[in-house]
Parts: C-alpha cells; sequence; structure tokens
C-alpha cells in the first residue's frame, strides 16, 4: 500500500529514480536546481510521460509503460499544490475548494478550510487574503479531492519567513488528518528535515541516496554532492516555560535547553534542528562557562571523514545528536562508543526558524 514510483527518461531531463512512501508518510525529494525534482513530481502526476516508468498507489497501477498503462491527470487521485496558489480571483475562497470537488457542498468546504485553519473566512476572495491565507486556500483545494497521493511542490518558497515558519507548523499538525502518502519538492533542506520523514536526494536527475532524514542529514558524501556542509540532526523537545530574561526553557532526553523565546505554549511539542558544526563536546560535565546548553549522552558512533572533519554521533535517550568535528580534537579526546560524553552549543546558535511545532511520526 501506499505510492511506488519507478522512473527512467532523458527528456526533459535524465531521470533515475525509485522509491516508496507508505500512507500517512511524507517523503522529502531534495537536490539542486534543475536536479529533476519538479519534474519527477510532475510525471507522477500524469503531466509528463517517462520513457520508463511504474507508478502504483495503493496497488492501483497508474503508469506502467511495459504494459501501456497511463492514467491520464483526471483519472489519478491526486492533489498538487504548487508555489503559485493558482486561486480563480473572482471565486471565494470557499468556492475555489468546492471547485475540485466531485461532489460539491459548501459544508465540506467548510470543514476543509477549518482544517488548515480558516474558519469563517469562506467568503472572502484571494484578494481579501493574506499570501499564507491563500495557500492555505490552495492546501484545503487539493485535499479536496480526496486525493490518493498529495504532491507539494516548493509550496512555501512564495511567502516570507513567519509565514513559512507558521505554515510549516501547520503542515506537521495537518499530518495527523492526512492518510495518504506526501511528497515534498525543496531545495530548502532545512525544511525538509524538519518536515519529511525520509527524504531522496536527487543529482543532475539521478537518486543518489534515499532513506531517514537522518541517515540522508548524516552521510557525508551526500552532503558534499549537494555543496552542503551543514550535517545535522534532529531532536524532540517539549517547551517547558517563557522565562523573564527572554529565553524559552525546553527539555529534552539530554536536559534542558535554552532557546531564545518560541511562540508556542507551555507544553507544546517541538522539534529542534541542530548543526553538527556548533556541537562542542567535553568529556566530564564542564563549569564555568557562558554556554548555557549542555547536554548528557553515550557516544554511539565515530566517523572519521576524508579530510579534516569527524562526525560524532550522540546518543541522547533514543534521541541523536550528531557533532562535527576535526580529526585531531577525536583522537585526542580518544572518542569510542558506548563512553559518556557532554555536548555543547550556543543558544543563540539554534536559528528561529530551526525550532518547529508538532510532532512526527
Amino acid at each position: 500500500m501506499g505510492l511506488s514510483v519507478t522512473m527512467k527518461a532523458t527528456a526533459p531531463i535524465a531521470l533515475d529514480a525509485a522509491f516508496d512512501v507508505a500512507p500517512g508518510e511524507l517523503l522529502a525529494l531534495v537536490g539542486p536546481s534543475g536536479a529533476g525534482k519538479t519534474t519527477l513530481l510532475r510525471m507522477i502526476a500524469g503531466l509528463r510521460h517517462p520513457e520508463t516508468g511504474r507508478v502504483t498507489v495503493n496497488d492501483v497501477l497508474w503508469l506502467d509503460t511495459a504494459a501501456g498503462i497511463n492514467l491520464p491527470t483526471h483519472r489519478r487521485r491526486v492533489g498538487i499544490l504548487v508555489q503559485s496558489y493558482a486561486l480563480f480571483p473572482h471565486m471565494s475562497a470557499a468556492a475555489n475548494v468546492m471547485a475540485a470537488m466531485d461532489a460539491p457542498t459548501r459544508a465540506e468546504a467548510d470543514r476543509l478550510l477549518e482544517l488548515v485553519g480558516l474558519p469563517g473566512l469562506g467568503e472572502r476572495r484571494p484578494a481579501a487574503l493574506s499570501g499564507g491565507q491563500q495557500q492555505r486556500v490552495a492546501l484545503a483545494r487539493a485535499l479536496a479531492r480526496r486525493p490518493d497521493v498529495l504532491l507539494l511542490d516548493e509550496p512555501f518558497s512564495a511567502v516570507d519567513r513567519p509565514t513559512r515558519e507558521r505554515l510549516q507548523a501547520e503542515i506537521l499538525a495537518l499530518r495527523a488528518h492526512l492518510p495518504m502518502p506526501v511528497v515534498l519538492v525543496t531545495h530548502d533542506i532545512n525544511e525538509a528535515q524538519l518536515l519529511a520523514d525520509t527524504m531522496v536526494v536527487l543529482e543532475h536527475g539521478r537518486a543518489i541516496a534515499s532513506g531517514s532524514t537522518a541517515q540522508v542529514m548524516a552521510n557525508p558524501a551526500v552532503l558534499r554532492a549537494l555543496g552542503i556542509s551543514e550535517a545535522a540532526s534532529l531532536l524532540p523537545a517539549t517547551l517547558v516555560a517563557h522565562l523573564p530574561d527572554g529565553l524559552s526553557q525546553l527539555e529534552t532526553a539530554g536536559g534542558p535547553l535554552f532557546l531564545p523565546v518560541i511562540e508556542a505554549e507551555p507544553g507544546s511539542k517541538l522539534h529542534v534542528r541542530i548543526i553538527a558544526q556548533d556541537v562542542i563536546l567535553a568529556r566530564g560535565r564542564p563549569e564555568g562557562l557562558s554556554a548555557q546548553n549542555i547536554l548528557a549522552g553515550t557516544i554511539a558512533q565515530v566517523t572519521m571523514g576524508e579530510g579534516l572533519g569527524a562526525l560524532v554521533h550522540i546518543a541522547v535517550g533514543d534521541d541523536e545528536i550528531i557533532a562535527r568535528i576535526t580529526r585531531r580534537a577525536a583522537s585526542q579526546m580518544m572518542l569510542k562508543p558506548g563512553e559518556p560524553v557532554h555536548a555543547i552549543l550556543k543558544s543563540l546558535s539554534i536559528a528561529r526558524d530551526h525550532v518547529v511545532r508538532g510532532r512526527r511520526r
């Protein structure tokens, strides 16, 4: 069950990729511009046709070039959300949503608008809505088809950063109501890691890596291929309190974490993206440091890189933090799996958009 894709093509871009997405799972297609991300998405939707390919959704064939099967787009139960909202300007928000329904009803349109955070705004036309609100209407319209697959093509690239952060949090919250496979195209590695369960990395149309976001973001070879030096980990946390000095206190499996104020209520479940090169390691718990965040863990793995760096994987309860240090430091500290260690990071080293609300699956 879910989505299974195998694609090969030479035009309009050379493609060679295969992946599966389980029901309720979000997979991110990442890679630089021109890597073939959007082309692959359009082939899933039936808007472009590969020379060789197979797409199955819930064991139903949408495409099988070997068998001569190629369902047209209107027969594929697919919802698509793209960069441009593509809303009908002369129609209300509710009417835009109903336009995608097989059997349009205002009650269902209002339910979907409420689901995406727009209760009571069904009568407004797009011109009377903000960019973020228009994007929510477009998402409600995509869901109105009751899709078997939801495709998101750079859905937040046209909005400002605060709006993007809110929409990312809402996608995470909305996922509890999305039983279908979701495929997200993005060039934003931060966004992919915060939102996705799994990731496929495309380079010149070829899938060079796939797996959980944690696996991909800890793979130096993949990061080099993308021109990215930022190996990173994602740490679950619970917001405990907002403190008078402008910091928010979070609780993690490794201890408390203090970050610049987070716009969320105490008790909120969060995920914090921690850049590996911002983590300092200490054998014992250090004293007299300005850094407020000292998390206790156990070394799980040490990977020496080809260059000057090494990646140290630190188990923090059932979670993991990655530290990127020099090979010299790793050798001098004689770091070995199973030994205790402390991860140190500055409060200001974590950007606001590296914290997202919502519980991932």
